[in-house]
C-alpha cells in the first residue's frame, strides 16, 4: 500500500517513529579550502622546521655559535637526523589540521594505493624528466649531481652514516614532503577556486621552494618533477604513489652521487 502525504505527516508525529534528522552542513566531511589550507600549511611547515632544528641544536658544539650551527647542519649525520625528525612533526601538525575537516586522516591525504598501471606510467615519466635534465646538464657543462649532495655524502662517509643518509633521503624526506605537498596542500587547494590545475602548480611551487639547498637550475628540475607528481596525484587519487616515486627518484640520485664520488664519471 502506498503511503499518502497525510499518512507521512501522521507518522512524523508518532513518538515511536520520529522523522530522520539531517545533520547540519558543518558536521559533514569537508576540505579546508584555499585560505585555511594556506594557513595550516604555514603551521605544518614551521612544525617541520622546528623538528628538523632539534637535531642541529643537539649535535652542534654550541647553540649560540652560528658557525658551529652551520658546520653541524652541513654534516651528513646531522642532516640525516634532521630530515628524519621532521617527519613526526609533519605528521602531528597535519593530524591537527585534518581533524577539523571531520574526514578520516588517510582519506583526506589520499593515502590509498592505486593500480600498477599508474606506477609504471609514473616511473616512465619520471625517467624521461630526469634523463632529459641530465642530458641538458652535460650539454651545458653543468654538474649532473648538485654539489650539495656531494658534500653531504663526503661527511656521511666520514661519520660512517651513509646508511642513515639513504633512509633519511629515500624514506623520511619523501614521506614528509609528499604528505605536505601532494597530500595536504593539493587536497585543500584542488577543492578551492584553483581547481586541480592550479593546485598542481601551486603545490609544486611550494615543494620546489622547500629545496633551498639547490640553485635555480635544479629548481627547474624539482618543479618539473613536482608537476608530474601532482598530475599523477590527480589522476590516481593516491599520495602513496607519489611517495613511492619520490623515494625511487631520491634513491637514484643518491646512487648516482655515490657513483660520481667514486670516480665513475672519469
Amino acid at each position: 500500500m502506498t503511503d499518502t502525504p497525510e499518512a507521512a505527516v501522521m507518522d512524523s508525529l508518532d513518538p515511536a517513529n520520529p522523522p530522520q534528522q539531517v545533520g547540519p552542513a558543518q558536521h559533514q566531511p569537508r576540505t579546508l579550502g584555499f585560505w585555511w589550507t594556506l594557513l595550516w600549511g604555514v603551521v605544518i611547515f614551521i612544525a617541520m622546521l622546528i623538528g628538523q632544528s632539534v637535531a642541529v641544536l643537539v649535535l652542534a658544539d654550541s647553540a649560540l655559535d652560528l658557525s658551529a650551527l652551520a658546520r653541524a647542519a652541513g654534516r651528513g649525520l646531522t642532516l640525516s637526523l634532521s630530515v628524519m625528525m621532521g617527519l613526526p612533526a609533519v605528521l602531528l601538525a597535519t593530524y591537527f589540521a585534518v581533524r577539523h575537516t571531520r574526514t578520516p586522516f588517510a582519506e583526506y591525504l589520499g593515502l590509498r594505493w592505486t593500480s600498477w598501471k599508474y606506477v609504471w606510467i609514473g616511473i616512465g615519466g619520471m625517467i624521461v624528466i630526469v634523463v632529459a635534465w641530465d642530458l641538458m646538464s652535460r650539454a651545458t657543462g653543468r654538474e649532473v649531481s648538485p654539489g650539495f649532495m656531494m658534500d653531504v655524502l663526503k661527511t656521511a662517509r666520514g661519520d660512517g652514516t651513509v646508511w642513515l643518509m639513504v633512509i633519511a633521503f629515500c624514506v623520511a624526506a619523501p614521506l614528509s614532503e609528499e604528505l605536505f605537498a601532494r597530500g595536504f596542500l593539493y587536497r585543500g587547494w584542488s577543492d578551492s577556486f584553483l581547481r586541480v590545475p592550479g593546485a598542481i602548480v601551486l603545490s609544486s611551487l611550494v615543494w620546489t621552494a622547500m629545496h633551498l639547498q639547490y640553485d635555480w637550475y635544479f629548481f627547474l628540475e624539482v618543479f618539473a618533477l613536482g608537476v608530474w607528481f601532482g598530475y599523477l596525484r590527480s589522476v590516481s587519487h593516491s599520495t602513496w604513489l607519489t611517495i613511492v616515486l619520490h623515494g625511487l627518484n631520491n634513491l637514484a640520485a643518491t646512487l648516482q652521487t655515490m657513483w660520481l664520488a667514486g670516480g665513475g664519471s672519469s
